[in-house]
């Protein structure tokens, strides 16, 4: 433990912010996997409905700055991807 006062603070938000983004990095994950099993399911409805949920947990995630932008397009356009995929094949 630290005994300066600025860095005791320091501990005190870094574990804040470490909980806060790693519930925002569990539902990203679960929103995710809700997709994939709806995919492998071979559910389309099911899937674009899931897929719409999870780009807007992806946005979230982005706007609370969890992940980069970029990281976020990629794992949304992965998704849409394979959600359209799905479409096509049916």
């Amino acid at each position: 433990m630290p005994n300066i006062k600025s860095s005791i603070r320091s501990v005190k938000t870094d574990a804040k912010r470490r909980a806060r983004n790693f519930a925002v990095r569990s539902n990203l994950r679960t929103a995710s996997r809700k997709v994939e099993e709806a995919i492998q399911a071979g559910n389309y409805d099911e899937a674009k409905i899931v897929f719409n949920k999870a780009a807007s947990v992806i946005d979230k995630a982005v706007s609370k700055g969890v992940i980069h932008k970029n990281a976020a397009a990629r794992k949304k356009s992965s998704l849409a991807a394979k959600t359209n995929a799905l479409a096509n094949n049916n």
